[in-house]
């Protein structure tokens, strides 16, 4: 999954885009904003992440530091908080291309409004402005769901991969928790992948959606297949793991 996805959801933009161009798409509860899904989860996607993430990372990575024996109970706490901090990576990420996609959106827009000729036209600065005066505002809007549900998916897939490395008495407590939290994101990285398709056939220009889905795709190249190879960095979830080995076979 780790190695296909990125194809799988630059294949989705394609086909999802051919469809909604081809006027294909059926109608569905998902062409609507404020279905469910996107009003409880979309909207909020980078806080489901974070905090499904955050308890994962931090006592798998704790976990698989003592089982192997490689550090003191300080180093392995240091250890835990050197690969949470891939979070604020993360935060950082999503704060930066947000506001960068607002900004564009803002600086190649205009707003239509339905004022009568005889009233002066006026300049909106902002789509929020825009807004606040019943006006549409058309500017290019790179798709954000893109390239935040892109790169969620792909930091969950990444980040779930320390299993492969770890050992826990099948009868231990932290075993379920473990579970459940691996469950938890999996189940998250499903939805975060159908809402992919449904933003790829239902909303955006393929420019649009293109754009967006590449930003995402290199967010997460730029982390964890090149910075978090190095040393000064959050580190990949395999910490003790030969990068020769198959399960990093991804990163040469």
């Amino acid at each position: 999954v780790r190695r296909r996805l990125p194809w799988l959801l630059l294949a989705i933009v394609l086909l999802g885009s051919a469809l909604k161009d081809g006027d294909l798409v059926p109608e569905t509860p998902m062409r609507n904003k404020r279905n469910p899904l996107n009003v409880y989860f979309v909207k909020v996607a980078w806080a489901w992440t974070f905090w499904l993430l955050l308890p994962f990372i931090a006592v798998t990575t704790y976990q698989f530091a003592e089982s192997k024996f490689l550090y003191g109970p300080t180093k392995s706490i240091l250890t835990v908080l050197r690969r949470l901090s891939a979070l604020l990576v993360g935060t950082a990420v999503w704060y930066v291309c947000t506001g960068l996609f607002m900004y564009i959106e803002n600086l190649t827009g205009t707003c239509s409004t339905s004022g009568k000729l005889s009233e002066p036209r006026r300049l909106y600065a902002t789509k929020q402005e825009c807004h606040q005066n019943n006006g549409i505002w058309n500017g290019f809007d790179i798709s954000g769901h893109c390239f935040l549900l892109s790169y969620c998916a792909l930091m969950i897939v990444e980040e779930v991969a320390v299993l492969e490395g770890l050992s826990i008495d099948q009868n231990s407590k932290l075993r379920v928790v473990i579970n459940g939290l691996f469950v938890s994101l999996c189940f998250l990285a499903m939805i975060w992948v159908f809402m992919f398709l449904c933003t790829a056939v239902y909303f955006h220009d393929f420019s649009q959606k293109l754009l967006g889905v590449l930003i995402g795709l290199s967010a997460w190249y730029g982390t964890y297949r090149f910075w978090y190879l190095k040393p000064f960095s959050p580190g990949l979830p395999l910490p003790s793991i030969p990068l020769s080995s198959k399960k990093y076979s991804y990163s040469r």
